[in-house]
């Protein structure tokens, strides 16, 4: 097997660990009234996720920074599956929290090493288009996992699908093992280094950005089913079809937002697709009881979502290049700290005020991601512009001179 094609196939155990994170927002309302909890509480169910994988992919990460690759990868699956296991053997609240912790941290281990082992076995010049892929196949989880969760969970029990995503889970064990040679381990990067970023103001401010902009998503997403179903009144069927909709309009928004940040920049690209987010989820409330409406809103929603993710990240790549890694690294630790919050918050909304009402706050958070975002690129073109200058100071006293 060649090594383009080993890239395919993390890529799609990567896509296999993303649906185990995505699905439950599909089938929450499933989930909820099968454990006989509130919605709000079965919303936590991804709070406790996003939590687990922030605060605890970096510390694994760093623990087992001296380990093989390979043998890495295939600890983080055996938790991955004992997780899936753990959902389906035991009943209860309690233990499908702890199944999500468990999902979370074999999950968050699996995509940092898988993306570390792409990028060490691409060929060379290629470093990039492999971590694209594995990104993506991420992402598809988002496209196809979701709505067939859906499905799945509508014609049989939901639990069937952690069953099978942990089947699926021993196979890619097994394809690892045979096919992914022996990786070298890497030096680890302190915390202690990692959050001294932090310190700077552009950065602090940059990553707000993301905070608010997924706060303000994940608000609304975590609780769109039950949304669709009880507000909107869509069926079975058309929830599914909305779901799909949703994460192909998601894939599109991602691949032009990167289009639009190298042809129009980052400000343009950035801010509008945030506006527009805003005014989606605005509309999604105003036009809730018309389907046909809002299954068009669904997809502008996404669309203009996802157009910020290549944006945002292109940006904070830009605030400090010479520590790339671990400013992508700290991006995804916010943006699951923001899906956590976000979880949280829409279970208050739901549970104090009502269902419809998830959409206002949610465009409320990203219209604040968007004030943030102009601030923080005008921040960044002012730094720019004084380093030009003052690289022509010195140039002129170089030749007077």
């Amino acid at each position: 097997m060649s090594n383009t094609w080993k890239i395919y196939m993390l890529a799609i155990v990567s896509f296999l660990v993303g649906t185990s994170e995505f699905i439950i927002a599909g089938i929450l309302d499933k989930v909820a009234s099968d454990i006989g909890v509130s919605l709000s509480a079965a919303g936590q169910l991804i709070t406790v996720f996003s939590l687990a994988y922030a605060f605890g992919t970096p510390l694994l990460m760093g623990v087992t920074a001296r380990m093989e690759r390979r043998k890495l990868l295939l600890y983080s699956l055996l938790v991955f599956v004992i997780g899936n296991g753990v959902a389906i053997a035991f009943s209860g609240f309690g233990f499908l929290m702890g199944s999500r912790i468990i999902l979370a941290l074999g999950t968050g281990v699996f995509v940092v090493t898988a993306l570390t082992v792409a990028a060490k076995i691409a060929p060379a010049g290629k470093q990039a288009s492999a971590i694209a892929t594995l990104v993506m196949g991420f992402s598809t989880a988002l496209i196809i996992g979701v709505p067939l969760g859906r499905v799945v969970a509508s014609a049989y029990d939901w639990r069937l699908i952690f069953g099978g995503i942990g089947i699926l889970g021993l196979l890619a064990m097994l394809m690892i093992y045979f096919t992914i040679p022996q990786t070298e381990s890497e030096q680890p990067v302190p915390i202690r280094q990692q959050l001294a970023l932090l310190k700077q103001p552009k950065i602090a401010i940059a990553l707000t950005v993301t905070f608010f902009w997924i706060g303000g998503y994940s608000i609304v997403y975590t609780y769109i089913s039950p949304f669709l179903l009880e507000i909107t009144g869509m069926s079975e069927k058309w929830v599914s079809i909305g779901l799909f909709a949703f994460g192909i309009f998601s894939l599109i928004g991602s691949k032009l937002g990167g289009f639009s940040t190298d042809r129009w920049g980052a400000p343009r690209t950035l801010i509008g697709g945030m506006l527009f987010h805003a005014a989606a989820l605005v509309l999604l409330t105003l036009a809730a009881h018309s389907p046909v409406i809002v299954f068009m809103l669904l997809m502008l929603w996404s669309f203009s979502a996802w157009s910020s993710g290549p944006t945002q990240q292109y940006h904070l790549i830009s605030l400090a290049p010479e520590a790339s890694g671990i400013m992508l690294s700290l991006n995804s630790s916010v943006l699951q700290l923001a899906m956590a919050a976000g979880a949280g918050i829409g279970g208050v909304i739901v549970e104090q005020s009502s269902l419809a009402s998830i959409s206002w706050i949610g465009a409320a958070g990203v219209a604040v991601s968007a004030g943030i975002a102009t601030i923080s690129l005008r921040l960044s073109r002012s730094r720019s512009a004084s380093l030009q200058k003052t690289v022509e100071e010195k140039s002129l006293q170089e030749l007077g001179a």
